[in-house]
């Protein structure tokens, strides 16, 4: 932008080519800190071990321990109804506070994903962080036998 200020005409005019970056700088570092706040809350610090479901099946544990979540939302520990609460003093009592052994969680195909998440949750507040998902052999159809997860940690 030029300005004249004296009325003689043999004055030359000096143009600003300067680039004022203040206000880019201003909104980079904006960016910057809404993607630091963000980026921590996109992550799940919660372990499992998911299987691709063309993997072929890995052998079972001697002895596996099933946590069922059945279509009514109730839990099943092994064979055995158990409440939501007494979860953590069933798997002690089944695990004889082994907090390392697997846990293979199955639910049944109705229920939504938060209620598998929320039953997860419970076996990780109970100290059980070894987790194992069970589906069907994709390959296998209806009917098909459970498949068990990948049983490395």
């Amino acid at each position: 932008m030029a300005v004249r200020l004296s009325t003689s005409d043999d004055d030359d005019l000096d143009v600003n080519h300067e680039i004022n970056v203040t206000p880019f700088i201003d909104v980079i570092l904006v960016l910057l800190i809404i993607f630091m706040v963000a980026a921590p809350l996109s992550t799940v610090d919660v372990n499992v071990d998911l299987p691709a479901s063309t993997a072929q099946p890995a052998q079972r544990p001697d002895k596996p321990l099933f946590l069922t979540i059945k279509s009514d939302l109730t839990l099943s520990l092994g064979e055995d109804p158990v409440a939501r609460g007494n979860l953590g003093a069933a798997l002690d009592a089944q695990t004889q506070n082994d907090k390392e052994q697997r846990v293979f969680v199955r639910a049944d195909k109705s229920v939504p994903y938060g209620d598998v998440m929320e039953a997860m949750n419970l076996l990780r507040a109970a100290g059980y962080l070894k987790i194992g998902l069970v589906g069907l052999d994709a390959g296998s159809g209806a009917g098909a036998a459970p498949q068990a997860p990948d049983t490395h940690s």
